[in-house]
């Protein structure tokens, strides 16, 4: 394959980093301290977040370890972030990683060699130890990723178009990134009950002003073009007529970026059923504050007669229907 654009950034071991990567690799969003020139004019393809070894040492001795590497598709370029997205920020009450975009796993990569005997070439390994004694700051490096795709058991040649396929990637969530060591269960049963510890938010008050912040704006937006709108709810979310046309508009929110959504089977096949038309609002960076969950900002994408592509779509669980058979006796 030929160089591809990457963002290559260290993440800190102690607990709030890695807090704040298990957020982002659910919420498909991470997030930068600073903007640089070359953020505003590029666009990288691929994100590696790397964890598990100090930064601050010599380049020669940086080459001798091994680390942890997470592999991301960018599928959101960068973007001004707004909202209280990550845990950290939520407790300051205050945006920190303003330059996000959206990011789709790819792989974890595990005790990998930081040397030439490891997937990455010399200038990549190094810009991550130079991004962790620069707070994290995300390096931009050209190469050829096809020694990284092919140690995550993904087969080049069907990852050249874009986006990747959902199927295509091993894939993998926040329960597989590395906990820091001293890390003891009810620490972490603690943060899990935390608004946003895994990019679920556990608050419903705060949940609820995100689904209706952006319905709110759905709605203004079609009756803003004259259309007339009706609220429903279920089994969609706006019902929209005008001069005898409908449309049927399914509507998300979210802090993060809007790099994906979650939708039940009920939704697919609804979106998916040709006798309709059905749109897709989608509000990501919303911003929430104070107790009283004041909702503001946002990003729209907006989706006119939308039907899911299978390889867009990820099973996140399924219903099992148990085999016939006599019951056990008492």
């Amino acid at each position: 394959m030929n160089s591809t654009s990457f963002v290559m950034a260290h993440v800190g071991q102690s607990h709030a980093p890695r807090r704040n990567l298990r957020h982002g690799v659910e919420t498909c969003t991470w997030g930068l301290r600073k903007w640089k020139p070359e953020y505003r004019s590029r666009r990288p393809r691929f994100a590696v977040l790397a964890t598990g070894v100090g930064p601050r040492t010599s380049q020669a001795k940086w080459l001798t370890q091994r680390i942890t590497l997470y592999l991301f598709e960018i599928c959101e370029n960068f973007y001004e972030g707004k909202s209280l997205h990550w845990p950290d920020e939520e407790d300051e009450g205050t945006v920190k990683y303003p330059v996000r975009f959206g990011i789709q796993p790819l792989a974890v990569i595990r005790d990998t060699p930081l040397d030439d005997k490891g997937p990455l070439p010399t200038v990549a390994s190094d810009a991550l130890r130079l991004s962790g004694t620069r707070q994290g700051s995300g390096l931009l490096c050209e190469f050829d990723p096809e020694p990284l795709l092919k140690m995550a058991h993904m087969d080049v040649n069907q990852v050249k178009g874009q986006p990747i396929s959902l199927g295509v990637a091993p894939g993998f969530g926040p329960e597989d990134v590395d906990v820091p060591k001293g890390f003891t269960a009810a620490r972490r049963s603690e943060n899990a009950a935390s608004p946003g510890w895994v990019g679920t938010i556990s608050d419903p008050a705060k949940r609820k002003a995100i689904e209706m912040y952006a319905e709110n704006m759905a709605a203004a937006h079609y009756e803003n073009l004259g259309w007339t709108v009706k609220r429903l709810g279920k089994p969609y979310d706006l019902h929209c007529t005008r001069d005898g046309e409908e449309r049927r508009v399914e509507v998300k929110g979210t802090t993060g970026s809007a790099a994906k959504v979650l939708l039940t089977s009920n939704e697919v096949d609804h979106a998916r059923n040709t006798q309709h038309t059905v749109d897709l609002y989608v509000v990501g960076d919303i911003r929430i504050e104070g107790k009283g969950h004041t909702a503001s900002e946002g990003r729209v994408l907006h989706f006119k007669d939308w039907s899911p592509a299978e390889e867009d779509l990820k099973p996140k669980s399924f219903e099992y229907r148990l085999p016939l058979g006599d019951s056990p006796l008492p």
